[in-house]
Order: C-alpha cells, then structure tokens, then sequence
C-alpha cells in the first residue's frame, strides 16, 4: 500500500484517459446528439469536474513518481535531470487550472450576455443570420475564448502524451 508507482500508474491512465474521451468522444457526440440547450447544460456540469482532474492528477502524478523504489521530493522532481518529468506535469496541471480559473469562468459569462442578447433579440445565438451587431460581438467573443480554451486542453493533452513517454521509457 505504500509503492507510489500503482498510483502512478492509475492517476496516469486516468488522466489521460478522460482527456481523450473528453476531447474526442463525449463532446463530439453530445454536440451531435443533444439539442443546443441541453449540451451546453451538460459540458457546464461535466467541465468543473474534468478541469479538477486535469489539474490535480499532474500532481499526485509528480507526488507519486518515484526512483529506486523511493518517492522523489519536490527538489528531486525540481532537478535539471527530471525536467522530462517535470515540466509536462506542471504543464498538464496549470492548463487545467486555466480553463477552470480563467478561461470557463469567461466562457460562462458570455453564454450569460448570450442569453440575454437572445432575449433582447428574440432570436437564438446559434440560428442562422441575420444577427444584431451585439449578437455578432458575442458569437466572435465566445468563438475565439472557446477556441482558446480548446487550444489549452490540446496543449495539456500533448504535454499528458509526451509524460507518457517519458514514462514508458522508465520502464525496464
């Protein structure tokens, strides 16, 4: 019970695991099986979950790895030969700590400004133009922020990939 490396190995496969799910199943398929409403309600309720484990696993992954059997300390993992370990998890977690901290808290507020947009209008965001200007504004804004936090969650799915690796090659 006290090995760090079957943890190792689980927070590993669980987090990338739910990264390529994430980003090439579940959101392609509930974009395309669920009406604009209710997709948006489900990504709002799945994206807290996910970002907490895209950013806490990077750090039980660095807590739990390990060299000659012995859990390395925080200045062990800091050291220039274990740059390749480091800096892919700390890239992994502080992506994640961005698209929660910053990124959705944005994309929030504009599906808020969105929504009454729509009310002033009286036409959805998504249904074909013509839109007002306001309406426009706030399709672009949520396009690139959406965009934005794509490009970070793929940026964390790669720095995932490369520790992986890096892991693999660990093994003996």
């Amino acid at each position: 019970m006290t090995d760090p490396r079957p943890y190792h190995i689980l927070s590993y496969g669980t987090l990338l695991g739910s990264q390529v799910y994430q980003t090439f199943v579940s959101g392609i398929v509930a974009f395309r099986a669920l009406p604009r409403p209710q997709f948006a309600s489900l990504q709002s309720a799945q994206f807290p979950i996910y970002f907490s484990l895209q950013s806490g696993l990077p750090l039980i992954l660095a807590l739990t790895s390990s060299k000659n059997d012995q859990v390395n300390s925080l200045s062990d993992l800091l050291a220039a030969e274990n740059r390749c370990t480091f800096i892919p998890l700390a890239t992994a977690m502080v992506t994640g700590l961005v698209n929660m901290f910053i990124l959705r808290p944005i994309t929030m507020n504009v599906m808020r400004e969105r929504k009454h947009q729509e009310t002033r209008d009286g036409k959805k965001s998504y249904d074909p133009p013509p839109h007002s200007k306001e309406m426009m504004a706030l399709n672009k804004k949520f396009r690139r922020v959406h965009g934005l936090s794509s490009l970070v969650n793929l940026v964390s799915l790669f720095a995932t990939v490369y520790y992986g690796v890096v892991l693999g090659k660990r093994l003996s």
